[in-house]
């Protein structure tokens, strides 16, 4: 019980969000409507995608100042279940532009910015995969995973940002008409926050998962 109070707390946070989420008083927000709903939902998934590719990133530099093959395991663990995150965010993203945007997909640079992020971590799990040798593979893919994240961070954060967007955040918005942090009420602050560690305990406990099987299946081949 107390090595799993986290996991009993993640399964806690997810349930309080589903539930508050649907049920509170939403502020009106323009073409926003109930649809600002999703915000404990898609914005969430990203935050947790973002730790969970930064904890990717420090086992990858740890693996190159100290190479050991568990540090690999854990780099590509938590890059699968940030890139899991990201696709469920970007699934969200899609169902909420189609009621505020009018279509799930219009080429916004946050948009093409995310989907390109995401290829280039698709790209890391195919390098992984065609190399045999596991001692090059991690090498390589540790190399790979630093340049990816540095790539990534101002292709969904900072790029989009600088141009015309529809996105809140974007220059120019004219797509929905706010969506900051000024804009969340004292009552979607409390879903919100809670939403945002729950769904990253939830990536983390799937990472687990996948780093305890992986350890299981290799156990032979993992040096302390």
């Amino acid at each position: 019980m107390r090595k799993s109070w986290w996991k009993i707390l993640a399964v806690v946070l997810l349930i309080y969000t589903f539930t508050a989420g649907f049920l509170i008083k939403v502020p009106d927000l323009g073409n926003l409507k109930e649809t600002i709903r999703n915000l404990f939902f898609h914005v969430p998934m990203w935050f947790g995608q973002i730790i969970l590719l930064t904890v990717s990133l420090i086992y990858s530099i740890k693996y190159l100042r100290c190479p050991n093959l568990k540090h690999d395991i854990y780099a590509a663990a938590f890059a699968k279940t940030g890139i899991f995150m990201g696709i469920l965010g970007l699934l969200t993203g899609a169902i909420w532009a189609t009621y505020t945007w009018g279509e799930p997909w219009s080429n916004d640079p946050k948009q093409v910015g995310v989907a390109i992020a995401l290829l280039i971590y698709f790209a890391y799990l195919v390098l992984r995969n065609s190399m045999p040798d596991i001692d090059r593979r991690a090498k390589v893919a540790a190399v790979y995973n630093i340049f990816a994240y540095f790539i990534y961070l101002p292709l969904i954060m900072i790029l989009p940002r600088l141009v015309e967007s529809l996105h809140p955040g974007g220059k120019g918005v004219q797509g929905n008409p706010g969506l900051n942090g000024a804009d969340l009420d004292a009552t979607m602050r409390l879903v919100f926050w809670p939403a945002v560690i729950g769904w990253t305990l939830l990536g983390v406990w799937i990472s687990t998962v996948s780093i305890r099987i992986t350890l299981l299946r290799d156990k032979n081949l993992i040096h302390e």
